[in-house]
């Protein structure tokens, strides 16, 4: 006998999409060492954690230098004080009531979105929005809910549901069954959001056709228009259909120290293969007590510090001046002709290329042309061809000046 491995991987695209701009970026930058690049495509932030944090952060660690405050391990679905300051911050002034037991502590939304597949079947239909953030579909291609790739670039087995121009990035609802169907608002890449009323219709659909809604929240903070909703959980009856997702990533700079956590309702409800209802709660729950030892104790309580007075205000200022750089780019490239999206509720902006050129073409031309690095839409899906997404994540300066570079090529 020889090993075998999980064939599946074998579908899986060539290359993760950030690890190909990477290598582009790479090769450039060792071919040009003099040039100086700004780079506004992976959504990793510039500003550091705040003051507020980073006190609550060395309190914790000099607590685990003395015997008697030291922490081991925590439990797996995180620690009481932060599961409480999140209900009591994020949800308790939406309406919105949770138990501590439906608050799971993670080292982030993108790991969580793509492990709550492990739960369900693997017959189960997955539906997702075109274009897509990758790792909703390449995990469960990885879990053998796809059959290979169609000519045209999709994977056979997953609904695909279009989010364009033609109908203002609002994606239609399945024309087929599916089973699981996951969405993100404000949406990662478009930067487009939904109003109360077109979330309410997919909570309805999910609600007559019994299918759990996989919502990922992870840019909720950065909503400034007061009929986009921060949860799906204000849609009324959303928590029997919905798990959401939630990160501290953008929100408070946790990129490289990693929490987040999701919401798993105790009135969500799957089926088993004899048609008996199952809680999906404590399945959760069993996983990430499998699978997973928790957050370390310094990083809960640094993400507790975001809820302070302090922490509130400081968070608001940083997020407030990504928020300006969106501005800054939202209106330069329509200034110069461009059709932009997104850049409202959203650090993200979804830029159309100018003359029907192709995604990597486009980003080929502002890598070398403007040093400027951005992410091909084609990365995304079929439907993100012809288009390149931006991120304020940078300096204020930076962002000015990659509007400068991009103004001056041959295309404007």
């Amino acid at each position: 006998m020889s090993v075998t491995i999980n064939e599946n991987y074998l579908l899986l695209q060539d290359s993760y999409l950030f690890v190909e701009i990477a290598r582009r970026v790479e090769k450039f930058q060792e071919e040009n060492p003099e040039k100086e690049i700004i780079r506004m495509g992976i959504g990793d932030v510039t500003k550091p954690l705040v003051p507020a944090v980073v006190n609550a952060f060395k309190e914790a660690v000099d607590e685990m230098s003395k015997s008697k405050s030291f922490m081991g391990y925590g439990p797996e679905q995180g620690y009481s004080f932060l599961a409480e300051a999140i209900i009591k911050n994020d949800f308790e002034p939406l309406g919105i009531k949770l138990g501590l037991d439906e608050v799971f502590i993670s080292d982030g939304a993108k790991c969580d979105s793509g492990n709550i597949q492990e739960i369900f079947s693997f017959d189960n239909v997955v539906a997702v929005t075109d274009p897509v953030y990758p790792v909703y579909v390449d995990t469960n291609v990885m879990a053998g809910r796809t059959e290979g790739l169609n000519e045209d670039g999709t994977y056979k087995g997953l609904v695909y549901l279009p989010a364009t121009e033609e109908n203002n990035f609002i994606p239609e609802l399945p024309k087929s069954d599916v089973d699981l169907l996951y969405l993100c608002f404000p949406n990662n890449p478009t930067g487009t959001t939904l109003t109360h009323d077109e979330l309410a219709k997919f909570v309805s659909y999910a609600k007559k056709n019994n299918v759990i809604i996989l919502f990922d929240a992870a840019y909720e903070a950065f909503i400034r228009e007061d009929n986009v909703p921060h949860s799906i959980y204000e849609i009324e009856g959303a928590k029997e259909v919905a798990i959401e997702f939630r990160s501290f990533s953008k929100t408070a700079g946790f990129t490289g120290t990693r929490c987040a956590y999701t919401i798993v309702p105790k009135e969500l409800k799957a089926f088993d293969s004899k048609g008996g209802k199952q809680d999906v709660n404590p399945l959760w729950n069993r996983r990430q007590t499998t699978k997973f030892n928790g957050v370390s104790y310094p990083v809960q309580r640094a993400a507790e510090a975001i809820y302070s007075d302090e922490g509130k205000k400081q968070i608001k200022e940083n997020i407030d001046y990504y928020m300006k750089n969106a501005k800054i780019i939202r209106e330069n490239l329509s200034n110069i002709g461009l059709n932009v999206y997104g850049g409202i509720n959203s650090p993200y902006i979804w830029v159309k290329t100018p003359n029907n050129m192709k995604s990597w073409d486009f980003f080929d031309l502002l890598l070398n042309e403007a040093n400027v690095v951005g992410t091909p839409g084609a990365g995304f899906g079929l439907t993100g061809e012809g288009y390149l997404r931006l991120t304020a994540f940078n300096t204020t300066e930076n962002t000015k000046e990659a509007m400068k570079r991009i103004a001056n090529l041959s295309f404007v």
